[in-house]
């Protein structure tokens, strides 16, 4: 039998979904390889007009300067464990969260949905002072775990909302069901539930981590020998070289690309794609 071809209409949408696809990941890559670029090249090329836009010659000088430099890599480790802390009090204490405001209906429910989120508009500038004080009184300044609790409480409110969604994704009959074969409330999610939402899991803990490791604010209000990787640059930076800043810059992208393609199998499930 001979195919039908689909409707002019139908395959002018689909190309134009895969123009818009395209223009959106080169608007994303450009910038990457760019950076890259110029964090493996000779310092020379760096410096030369016009730039070349393909490796003429790679040199890991300008790298290796950069992560020998005082202070370096322990800002690195700094941020790791910030960032690990951040996302396992996010999960631990927004998941449940998100489970409930899925599972139970009650007055001023969608009030509350919209306070979480708007909690995210609060500029943390007004909170500098008084956060700094909290954190002096309490013995924890200039510690990563300062900043890893502001980094949980910012990140807390989307975490909160994409794990709702998440399980209100998840039928409901799915727990009652597991609940008649003999288990309890919390074996029928730690068993039926949490697996179906692993995908969804996933997407926020991207969103913490990418978060916690790019923000800049807090780790230098509460740190000052103990600072992440981000607020060390920002500080560092302007003083800095220009190859030593495209350095700094490559190494900050390079956890959250790595952690996006760690749990990216998760993610190509939420939208029904198999990896192998």
């Amino acid at each position: 039998m001979e195919q039908t071809r689909p409707p002019m209409s139908q395959r002018i949408n689909r190309g134009l979904t895969y123009l818009v696809a395209l223009a959106i990941a080169l608007w994303i890559l450009i910038p990457i390889y760019l950076i890259a670029l110029a964090a493996f090249s000779p310092r020379q090329l760096v410096y030369s007009w016009p730039k070349p836009l393909l490796p003429t010659s790679i040199s890991i000088e300008t790298m290796r300067f950069f992560l020998t430099s005082y202070g370096v890599l322990a800002s690195v480790r700094n941020s790791v464990v910030v960032a690990v802390i951040t996302l396992f009090l996010s999960l631990l204490i927004g998941a449940p969260a998100g489970y409930a405001l899925a599972r139970y209906v009650f007055r001023g429910h969608h009030a509350f949905q919209l306070l979480i989120l708007s909690t995210r508009a609060f500029p943390i500038v007004i909170l500098s002072i008084p956060m700094a004080v909290t954190f002096i009184n309490w013995g924890l300044y200039d510690t990563v775990l300062s900043v890893a609790l502001v980094h949980t409480a910012m990140a807390l409110p989307t975490t909160v909302l994409v794990t709702s969604s998440v399980f209100i994704g998840i039928p409901k009959e799915l727990e009652e069901a597991a609940m008649t074969l003999g288990c309890n409330r919390l074996q029928a999610v730690l068993r039926v539930v949490l697996p179906l939402a692993l995908p969804g899991l996933a997407a926020a803990a991207i969103f913490t981590f990418v978060l916690s490791w790019n923000e800049v604010f807090a780790a230098a209000i509460l740190t000052l020998q103990n600072r992440t990787l981000p607020a060390k640059m920002v500080v560092q930076l302007n003083e800095s070289p220009i190859p030593f800043r495209f350095a700094g810059g490559f190494f900050l992208l390079v956890p959250s690309l790595l952690f996006i393609f760690a749990i990216r199998k998760y993610l190509f499930n939420l939208w029904g794609v198999k990896l192998k």
